[in-house]
């Protein structure tokens, strides 16, 4: 196994708003390299608990490794963090001081080649967060029909080459048999679009690699699924804290936590509310934080990082 390498992105900015405290239980839903793990645990020492979410079997094998040291503080889950309530129920737990969520794919998923996260190496088209379960992006480009993969990659991967890549996709399952390789799907891509209207800082699969991996790994779904979870979890005055790296996943997050900040659902046009909602959380960010010029120098990850966090009235 390579070495998971991953360097948390504005640590210092997390740590604040999430605000660890000895004695609470928090949820690291993205453990990971457990970068951002070890600080809730030195954070929260002498006895708080981090209960570690992961899909990724590598990923929680060197987590477990990283934190040894903490012994029984610690609680590993494999599993997606959208299981979270059922997951925390099994363990008997029934309440948090705190979530985390860093999404997306991590450096080391994108650094090891055969995971098919990558359009710079050839591998086969995998894609799998979890790479026992599941259907593979190769099983998405190969099955589906043109139309459905033009949505997903004008959805997910806000494509606007999207219906011509995904015609091009079929054409060459069609003339030349299935695409299993990732570099297969970037000549396929790279086909689709012009020449002319590549652009100059982004590689022109990126999008719809993203697309791709969004889908395969129900990634904004899960989302939706577990920040209502993690929320309803929050114990009075605890807090949850979320890091995306692209505009649905940040579109996401910020109309959860208003929805849980509004409280009231009625219609606007009635002169009185009639629901009875109340706010049940107050959203600590107004705007998303971003990374600083130093930080992104160091980490280019952190470029297109948003932080927005959350506390439970």
């Amino acid at each position: 196994m390579a070495e998971f390498g991953h360097r948390s992105v504005m640590p210092a900015e997390v740590l604040a708003l999430l605000s660890p405290r000895a004695g609470g239980v928090y949820v690291d839903g993205t453990l990971g390299g457990a970068g951002h793990g070890r600080m809730i645990l030195e954070a929260s020492a002498p006895d708080g608990i981090l209960i570690g979410f992961d899909r990724d079997p590598e990923a929680l094998a060197a987590a477990r490794e990283r934190l040894a040291p903490y012994g029984n503080r610690v609680k590993f889950v494999r599993s997606n963090y959208a299981t979270m309530a059922e997951s925390l129920a099994e363990l008997g737990v029934d309440a948090i001081d705190g979530f985390l969520l860093d999404l997306g794919v991590s450096s080391h998923q994108l650094d090891t080649a055969e995971r098919g996260f990558s359009f710079q190496v050839d591998a086969p088209l995998d894609m799998r967060m979890d790479p026992e379960s599941g259907a593979t992006a190769a099983d998405l480009v190969n099955e589906l029909s043109s139309d459905e993969l033009a949505r997903i990659i004008r959805e997910y991967g806000e494509e606007r080459w999207a219906k011509r890549i995904a015609s091009f996709i079929v054409k060459m399952r069609e003339e030349h048999g299935a695409i299993e390789s990732t570099l297969q799907l970037v000549d396929c891509v790279k086909g689709a679009i012009p020449r002319g209207a590549w652009e100059e800082r982004i590689h022109p699969a990126t999008r719809t690699f993203q697309a791709l991996r969004i889908a395969v790994n129900d990634e904004l779904g899960s989302l939706e699924r577990g920040l209502a979870a993690g929320i309803e979890l929050l114990a009075t005055g605890g807090r949850g804290v979320v890091i995306s790296f692209h505009s649905l996943e940040d579109r996401i997050v910020k109309n959860v936590f208003r929805r849980y900040a509004q409280g009231c659902t009625c219609p606007k046009m009635l002169p009185r509310c009639v629901c009875g909602g109340k706010p049940r959380a107050r959203v600590l960010t107004g705007k998303p934080v971003m990374a600083g010029a130093d930080e992104i120098a160091e980490n280019s990850r952190a470029r297109s990082a948003k932080v927005r966090a959350v506390e439970k009235l």
